[in-house]
């Protein structure tokens, strides 16, 4: 098993350098937040092309067959799940009703076709309700995960944190730490493939062992899972201090006394219309979206 191939979450792709490379970290921050507010309040109709929109810009990056999959292999089979769930689970509008008069005597056409009941099966009922519920619960999971996904597979961490480091200046005026923020953002982001290493290694250890978890029962099981947590633990707080030692040796004492300009932040032409593009995509989030 191998985590670090097997969940790329917070992981940065460095070859092949695709369009969305080379856009400012600040533009992709401003899309990242626009697919995140854009679902809020928005019809199933839009929930869906916001979708399918996010899916073809994953395809036009050009990233490589094996990088994606590995996401969208998880990702969508999960998104499906969880629309079928939802669509087949109670609605919660459990209301009995009785027609007024019966059924036999008096037999009129109805105005429309409209019928609140989709699919009955039994002890299985699909309403427009549950089947507007699924498609809001299944296109908002897939939108969160795969634009963060899409926006730290493109975006290098220090790139992540210059850019929010320039959008955030203006509160300095606050007297707020904008430079250990974006640091303390930096090193988080570089401890994650730390964190998936170390629990890599120690699953890997448990699993030479050979051990006969029918033998030892729930309780003994529990206390060797807990000896590893326990261990893992102890390795992140070695790797922190590890890392605590080597900067405070290369002068990182104070942020003011050794910054180090990560990349030089400018607006190119291909930010600008990335960022133009924003207000048609806005125009037709309010028109054609609409509030649900």
């Amino acid at each position: 098993m191998d985590l670090l191939r097997s969940l790329p979450i917070g992981l940065y792709l460095e070859q092949p350098v695709t369009w969305l490379h080379r856009l400012d970290p600040r533009v992709k921050l401003a899309w990242l937040m626009t697919f995140l507010a854009a679902p809020l309040l928005a019809n199933p109709y839009w929930r869906i092309g916001l979708s399918g929109l996010l899916l073809l810009m994953t395809l036009a990056t050009a990233i490589p067959w094996r990088v994606w999959r590995q996401q969208m292999g998880w990702l969508i089979p999960l998104c499906i799940l969880v629309f079928i769930i939802t669509a087949i689970a109670p609605d919660g509008l459990a209301v009995n009703h009785q027609p007024r008069l019966p059924a036999t005597e008096l037999d009129l056409p109805q105005p429309t076709s409209y019928q609140y009941v989709l699919w009955d099966g039994g002890r299985f009922t699909i309403t427009r309700r549950s089947l507007d519920v699924a498609v809001r619960i299944s296109t908002l999971i897939f939108t969160l995960i795969q634009s963060t996904n899409l926006f730290l597979l493109t975006t290098a961490p220090e790139e992540i944190t210059a850019g929010l480091e320039e959008l955030m200046e203006p509160l300095r005026r606050f007297k707020l730490p904008i430079t250990e923020i974006a640091l303390t953002l930096t090193l988080s982001l570089r401890f994650i493939p730390l964190v998936l290493e170390e629990v890599q290694n120690l699953v890997r250890s448990v699993r030479t062992r050979a051990i006969n978890w029918k033998k030892l029962g729930i309780r003994r099981s529990l206390k060797v899972w807990l000896v590893v947590a326990e261990k893992l633990l102890a390795n992140l707080l070695m790797r922190a201090e590890q890392i605590a030692i080597a900067m405070d040796v290369r002068g990182f004492t104070s942020p003011n006394e050794h910054r180090v300009q990560w990349h030089q932040l400018r607006l190119r032409w291909r930010d600008w219309l990335a960022l133009g593009s924003l207000i048609p995509f806005w125009f037709a989030r309010f028109y054609f979206g609409g509030v649900a």
